[in-house]
């Protein structure tokens, strides 16, 4: 195992931002979805790990990361800043951005604020924007968002006492299970962590980011991406209806698309084996020197035996 680095760095307004790196090899970095701290790249980095560096981060307010003073600073464009000041201060000048969810519009984003820094874009399961739009497939969280923000935002306090109750509970994961993760592929301890991050988050900060996030899009970059994209999405993924990263795949020229059989809105976690190995195969597709690295040919005559024993083996 590679040495693990943990640190802070200083984003553009002073906002002090959480990141971890390990490994050595093409860098990956990893952007959650909001509320997220981490939980759904478990089995990919496990998978990867031998021969990437992984840069993981959390979002203002998020895991390590403290909420900022300025409330206001929560949009997609200052997690883009947050990104550019993580990833100068871990010293990845490029990289392979993968997004989860509200992640997905945080990479599109970037690669439109800083695309000499992007090797590659693999969103997993998120929206190009306006997500709030199509949740469930309908425009009811859409119509009463307007409605819920000034309650979270103005009055949080009652609502975060039942919150912190209620959502660490095995009836909270119960009722995801029965609604909307398939719950006969996931593994309680692989999707736990999710509730017990959120149940500590701040209600009026997760309200504000939503808010953020609902206002934005990136559909109009999606034509002029010109660097290799993987669109991962399942067919039973509520949160993002899959016709979302069907129309990702149209539009973004060369991209190629992994759809996770019964997968959901948490798939990497669902189907890992599937997952891992195909963005295993894409990397080593797109990025020569990576296969060399994960695959090294062999080259003296005892490395060529072991090599042949291995295909006929499998060892």
């Amino acid at each position: 195992m590679h040495r693990v680095k943990e640190s802070t760095v200083n984003s553009y307004d002073g906002a002090s931002i959480y990141y971890r790196s390990w490994g050595e090899g093409l860098p990956m970095v990893l952007c959650d979805g909001i509320g997220c701290d981490g939980y759904v790249w478990k089995y990919l980095t496990n998978h990867l790990e031998k021969s990437n560096r992984f840069v993981h981060w959390h979002y203002r307010g998020h895991g390590k990361t403290p909420p900022p003073e300025n409330m206001n600073h929560l949009t997609i464009q200052d997690c883009c800043r947050d990104l550019a000041a993580v990833m100068d201060d871990d010293g990845v000048d490029k990289a392979v951005i993968l997004g989860h969810s509200m992640g997905s519009q945080v990479i599109l984003e970037f690669y439109r604020m800083y695309p000499e820094r992007v090797l590659g874009l693999i969103p997993i399961c998120g929206s190009y924007g306006y997500p709030l739009d199509t949740f469930h497939d309908n425009k009811t969280l859409k119509t009463l968002f307007p409605f819920l923000y000034p309650v979270f935002v103005l009055f949080p306090e009652p609502l975060e006492v039942l919150w912190k109750r209620i959502i660490p509970t095995k009836f909270s994961l119960w009722i995801a299970k029965h609604t909307e993760i398939n719950g006969r592929l996931i593994d309680n301890k692989d999707f736990m962590p999710y509730f017990e991050h959120i149940s500590k988050m701040s209600l009026r900060l997760f309200a504000k980011m939503l808010d953020h996030a609902s206002q934005h899009t990136c559909e109009d970059i999606l034509h002029k991406i010109d660097v290799p994209v993987l669109i991962v999405a399942a067919p039973k993924d509520t949160f993002t209806p899959m016709w979302l990263s069907e129309k990702m795949k149209k539009e973004i020229p060369g991209s190629e698309m992994l759809l996770v059989p019964e997968g959901t809105h948490t798939a990497p976690i669902e189907m890992p084996e599937l997952v891992c190995l195909r963005i295993e195969k894409w990397l080593l597709d797109h990025y020569p020197e990576q296969a060399e690295r994960q695959y090294p040919r062999p080259k003296t005559a005892k490395e060529k035996e072991k090599a042949k024993l291995r295909l006929v083996h499998g060892a």
